[in-house]
This record gives C-alpha cells, structure tokens and sequence, in this order.
C-alpha cells in the first residue's frame, strides 16, 4: 500500500589500465544487449481515478484534476511549471534532495518517491522525510519492486510528464550496483511511461566513461536501454547528466587536516584530477534539462566552474586556508594494487568477500583515474573538453566546512579513505 503526502497546498495537474585507453563508453554499450521495454509497458488502459492518501491530522488535501494519459501526448514543454507533474525517485539521496528543493523552487508540481524508512541505513522517519522534502507531494514507496512502484504512481490519480532519476547505490557493491542503478532505475522508466512520462532525465556520472566496476557497468546498461527506447518511441525523449566529482567526495580530509593530520594522496598528487560541482549547482543543472530543449537526447558531462584541481592544488587550498604549512604523506598506488590482489584471491574462497573486493578497485579507480572528459582519440583526459557549469567554488565549499564541519555530507556506506 502506498502512502501520499504533501507538504504544501498546491494542486497537480494531469495533461588507467592501458588496454582501456582508447576505450569510450560508447563501444562500451554496444557490447551491451538491450532488450525492449515493451514487453514491461502496460497496453491496457490505466486506472487514474484513485486520489492521493493523505494524514489528515496534518496536512490538507491535494486537489487532483484527473485525466487520462492519452491528454499528455501533446508536449509539456509547452506548459507552465505548475502544469507539469514531475516523478522524482531517489529523492532523499544527497543530490535527490536538492533537486526536489531546485525543481519545488521553480514552480513545478513533484512528486517524491521515499522510502518509508530513507536515509542512510533507514535512520529517518516519515516524519523526517517529510519535512526533508517540504514543497513537494511525498509518496512512500519501494522502487525495488516494480509492482509496488507502479501501484503507486497509479495511486497518484495523475499522469506523469517528466521522471527524474537520482538513484545510485549508497555502497557500490557488485549486487547493490544491479539492484539500484540498473534495476530500480529501469522500474522508474517503466512506472513512468506506463502513466505518460515523455522525458526521462537520469543522474548518471562522468566514470562510466572508462567502465571497470560494477556500478559503472550497471549505470551503463540502464543508459543503453533509455536510449534505445527513445530511439523505438519518438514521443519519448531523455537527458543524460554525468556530472564529475561532487563537492562532499573531495571534504573527507578537511577536518582531518584541520586537527594536524597529513593530506594523504596517491603518487605525485597529480594522478587524478577533476572540476568538482556543488550539489546546488548539479541540482539546477539537472533541472534545467526538464524544459531546456538542447539537452535533449543528450549525454551531458558536466563540471563546476574555473580549472581542473588535482588532489596536490586541493591540498595545496586547504593548507592556505588554514594557513599551515603543507604537510603530505604521498602513498603508492601500487599498495591498492597488492591489496586488490589479495581480496581478489581471497573471494574465490569467500565468495561473501565479493564487495570487498569490489570497494578496493572503487578506492583504486577514484585515486588514479580523473573525473573529466575521456577523449576518445588521445585516450587522455581533458579539463578543456569538460563543460563548467555554476558559481560555488571548492574553495568556498573548504572554507565552510572548516566552520562548521561536515555534518550532512555523508558519503554513504563506504568510504575511499
């Protein structure tokens, strides 16, 4: 049974290994079979007619106007935001959130799917979800089981026009990495066009460029598959963010530093680089993909503003501003290699040591391969060919936890360092 609410009054409206150097995430899907999701769609017609399920003991009724998806064919880009339902799954993540702030803030009508119990490890309540998500129409549901999911976008008694996807696996373990960025991801597509979605907008991430874990292979599956759906259903459109490094990934050390700790990094410092984005700036970029008509059928690679950091300048920062002396421990990658090593051989005898395994390649990957774009005919990285998008700075996001601390930046069930 699904569980709707709404925070506010307003109504919805219905209408580096070198053998893969030169590899691109293209060739990559075209090693991928992609079966139809039509045999997922419904081609019966849908029952619209259920209301919302609302607490009455605090909060008002939405007032649905109800109408059959046949009425969505006609483009919603032609609507005004408050016409325009939009379905956003992975709500509660760390980017989900403020997306739902950022799309709320613009005038759309959103529906939040949240489990009853979100957060990391399901440590908040529906109490909590709810006031994490004011402005928006908070439906609890569970996107891992597709029936679930589609009775409750059918119980929404409206149509969708647009589905958001901020899903990812809090762990990037090899079974989590399938289940949520494959599969949960695929069963939003499918809750969507079954009630009239007609633009998929899914938060992917620049390293399925050079895929060697997982969670990368599990997003790109799920980006072939959207892609040929658009391809098979010209009514259908998508937008495929993947953005670079996230402002929280690179604030793990600042308050380790802060206390007289050494900056650690791999080799030189220079392996990796990035242009990191903030959540906020993400966020509106995600949102501007909804009604922006040159994103669509696009993958988006995207970055924050001003030049690509290395983890020696984003040490470098992080002393200036607390005006210490630079003080590096500079450790081998071929530690990681050595202890991948030894998990990979310890798994074909402990088979539950799978995502062990898997968290050291994670940890290896993200500390020799930079988040930027893979060009396909030098088979290096460009900061040149990353797109900038937005205002806050690194800089300005160091200053800030150096007050007040990282409370709020989780970086889910595991961690690089």
């Amino acid at each position: 049974m699904s569980l709707c609410f709404s925070s506010n009054m307003f109504t919805l409206h219905s209408p580096k290994f070198q053998s893969y150097k030169t590899r691109f995430s293209s060739q990559f899907i075209n090693q991928i079979q992609v079966p139809s999701l039509s045999c997922y769609l419904s081609s019966s017609p849908l029952n619209l007619s259920l209301p919302f399920k609302f607490s009455k003991q605090r909060f008002n009724p939405i007032t649905a106007s109800i109408a059959t998806v046949e009425a969505t064919q006609s483009s919603f880009r032609s609507k005004n935001p408050k016409d325009i339902n939009i379905l956003v799954v992975g709500s509660t993540g760390y980017i989900g959130n403020f997306v739902v702030k950022e799309l709320v803030n613009r005038g759309f009508n959103v529906i939040a799917i949240a489990r009853e119990k979100s957060g990391i490890r399901g440590r908040n309540s529906k109490e909590e979800t709810l006031n994490q998500l004011q402005g928006a129409n908070v439906c609890f549901s569970d996107v891992t089981n597709l029936d679930s999911l589609e009775k409750s976008v059918n119980d929404l008694g409206v149509s969708i026009d647009v589905v958001v996807s901020c899903l990812a696996s809090r762990s990037g373990g090899v079974k989590d990495s399938w289940k949520i960025d494959y599969e949960a991801t695929k069963y939003s597509l499918i809750a969507g066009k079954n009630h009239g979605a007609q633009h998929f907008v899914l938060l992917s991430a620049i390293c399925v460029q050079k895929p060697l874990l997982e969670f990368q292979r599990a997003k790109l599956k799920f980006e072939a598959e959207l892609m040929k759906e658009a391809e098979e259903d010209n009514g259908f459109t998508y937008s495929i963010v993947r953005p670079t490094a996230f402002f929280k990934s690179l604030g793990g050390q600042v308050e380790l530093v802060k206390d007289g700790k050494p900056y650690v990094m791999f080799g030189d410092g220079k392996l990796c680089a990035c242009k990191p984005i903030s959540e906020a700036d993400l966020a509106s970029f995600i949102a501007d993909c909804v009604l922006s008509e040159d994103k669509v059928n696009q993958v988006l690679p995207i970055g924050g503003p001003g030049k690509a950091l290395t983890p020696l300048e984003q040490g470098e920062m992080l002393f200036r501003l607390l005006g210490k002396e630079p003080n590096f421990l500079k450790v081998p990658i071929g530690i990681m290699d050595f202890a991948i090593g030894i998990l990979d051989f310890l798994v074909k005898i402990f088979p539950s040591m799978e995502d062990a395994a898997e968290f050291g390649k994670i940890g290896r990957y993200y500390a020799a391969e930079s988040m930027l774009i893979l060009d396909p005919e030098t088979g290096e990285y460009s900061a040149e060919k990353t797109p900038s998008y937005g205002k806050d700075t690194l800089e300005e996001f160091f200053e800030r936890v150096l007050r007040e601390g990282m409370a709020g930046q989780e970086l889910g069930e595991q961690t690089i360092f």
